[in-house]
This record gives structure tokens, sequence and C-alpha cells, in this order.
């Protein structure tokens, strides 16, 4: 057992790292690493998993696939995903700063493990190569103006209500009344809408596994923009995986995040079917659609369930905007 006593007062803890003055640690949140990936599931980039390194886990993301490699023949190939037992090169985002070495001169600074959030198994084992340069060079700016105020002058509380759910749930319909009746009783509004946003924002997106984390990553800091400026939110997307709806509920502080799910049977959904997707999905001529060759998860436990089959869009939306306006 060892014992160190400091000279002066510091918040030290598990994880934390002693290095000589002469020759410290580097410090970054932005890294080059090599991944074996382990996990029965892809590796997407932008989906959150945790980083373990030495007695530290913090978050993390692969952001970028820079290329898988053949280990047969060690060529670099074109890569958005990795599947078992492949190895890749990556850029990783961690949500906060860690001391670290390059795997070539320490080990313990330098590997790591990538834990999947929803089960806690090990999806795959890395080694840092180094810091990007961006990680030191941007920096949180502070700003004067915050949440609080520009809440507080539109007398309201910020939120984020986010409607999840199949094509065809009824989404868009009830978001829609709901904006309307916060906005003729003066809230500040702003409705984010699947369709809509891929016109723009994710014109550059698909429907792949990989495109679908994107696409929410995207939207959900969009999202936390707004609430930081003092909006009510309303995100309409399918969003069909628990891990991206997660990480979109950890961008918001405590209570300001609210999960909606519509909860339409795929029958009911496909019986509608106003767009015609579902029909081209059947005939095979719409690949990756949700609820025919993608599948949907089912919220484990929404904030509120909307039970389209049982009551009407409009009492449906004069349930929640009466929720909303309780809240604030």
């Amino acid at each position: 057992a060892v014992v160190l006593a400091l000279a002066d007062e510091i918040d030290a803890s598990r994880g934390d790292v002693m290095a000589a003055a002469h020759d410290p640690c580097e410090i970054a949140d932005q890294f080059a690493a090599h991944l074996l990936w382990l996990g029965t599931q892809p590796l997407l980039p932008g989906r959150p998993y945790w980083l373990k390194i030495g007695s530290r886990t913090v978050g993390a993301q692969v952001t970028e696939i820079k290329h898988k490699v053949d280990v047969n023949t060690q060529e670099a190939l074109a890569a958005r995903s990795l599947e078992l037992n492949e190895v890749g090169y990556c850029n990783l985002y961690l949500d906060q700063a860690i001391p670290f070495e390059a795997y070539a001169d320490s080990r313990e600074l330098g590997g790591f493990i990538l834990i999947d959030r929803q089960d806690n198994a090990t999806v795959a084992a890395g080694t840092l190569a180094f810091a990007l340069r961006r990680a030191g060079n941007i920096h949180w700016q502070h700003l004067e103006v915050d949440q609080a105020a520009r809440a507080r002058i539109k007398h309201q509380a910020p939120r984020c209500v986010w409607f999840t759910g199949l094509s065809g749930a009824g989404k868009s319909t009830v978001a829609n009344l709901v904006e309307k009746r916060l906005l003729a009783l003066g809230r500040h509004t702003y409705l984010l809408d699947g369709d809509n946003v891929r016109h723009g924002l994710n014109k550059d997106r698909g429907f792949t596994d990989e495109d679908r984390v994107e696409n929410i990553r995207r939207v959900a800091e969009v999202a936390r923009l707004m609430v930081d400026a003092g909006l009510v939110v309303l995100v309409s997307f399918i969003s069909p995986f628990r891990a991206e709806r997660r990480m979109a509920r950890e961008l918001f502080a405590e209570g300001q995040f609210l999960e909606v799910f519509v909860d339409t049977p795929l029958a009911v959904a496909e019986q509608r079917d106003a767009k015609g997707l579902y029909a081209k999905a059947r005939a095979g001529q719409l690949r990756n659609f949700t609820g025919i060759d993608s599948p949907y998860e089912v919220p484990e436990h929404p904030d509120v369930v909307l039970d389209t089959v049982a009551e009407s869009p409009e009492a449906l939306a004069e349930r929640l905007a009466n929720l909303l306006l309780g809240d604030s």
C-alpha cells in the first residue's frame, strides 16, 4: 500500500494521474486510434459508448472510421462501419479530456476498451495513436447571456419533447397540434420534423443504420441549441434505436427532455400508409424501412405514451399540451 501526502489541497481521486513535473502527460479529448471490434452488432459512428482507460471511464463516440484493415494483406479499405473481428483506424471523441500517452509509449495510458451503454458488454479493444490537433485548439467560449436569461424573457421553461414511433404512427400530426396549442397561448416553440430536416441539414443522409445514427445525432444537437435559446422544441423523428434516444436525452439537463412514444401497431400504421412507403417496402422497392426490413426498438421507459388507436390526435395533443403547460 502506498500513501501520498499532498502539500496543497487538491481534489484528486480514482482515475487521476500523477506525473513528473518535467515530463507531464498530454491531455486531450479527441484522438486517432486503432480498434479491434468485438461486438456482435456493428460499430456505428456517432453512437455513444463508454471508454475505459486505466481506472477511468468516460463517454465516447467514434466520429469517423478513416479505414478498416484487411488482416491478410494489411491493405487499408474504405468503411462506414466495423463488423465482428474487423480492425479499423478511427477518430474518437470523448465527453471530457483525459491524460494519456501513445500506446507505443505506455500500455496503461494508451490502451482502452469500449463498452456498450445498454448491456455493459465490451465491444472493442483499442490503442491510442495521437491526439488530434483540433483537440488542443478548440475551447468553450464563456457567454454572458445563458439559457436561464433567455427562458426568463420568454416566460417559459425550455423543453425538448421527443416524439418517437413508426412511420405513419401520427408523430407529426400530434406534434403539429401541440405546437399550435402552445403558440396560441404565447409559448415560443419550434417543430423539427424528420422529413423536413432531410431537405436541408440532413439531405446527405440515407436510411442505413449508420445514416440513421448520424441523422439523430445532428438533430439532437440542434434541439439542444434551441433549448439553450429558451424554446420549447418538438422533435418528430422515427428515431428507431434506443441508444440514440438515450444519447439525445443525455444532452439535456434533468427534466428538460420528454420522450413521447406514439404507440401505433405496425398493422395500423401500414393500413394508413398515407405516403405509400409501406407498399414500396413490401414490394422490395424501398430498402431499410423501419418495421419492415429495419428494426424499431420500442422505448422501455418513455415519459409519455400516446395510444393513437384508442384516442384521436386532437385528444392526445390536448393532453400533452396540458402536461407541458402545467410543467411550465
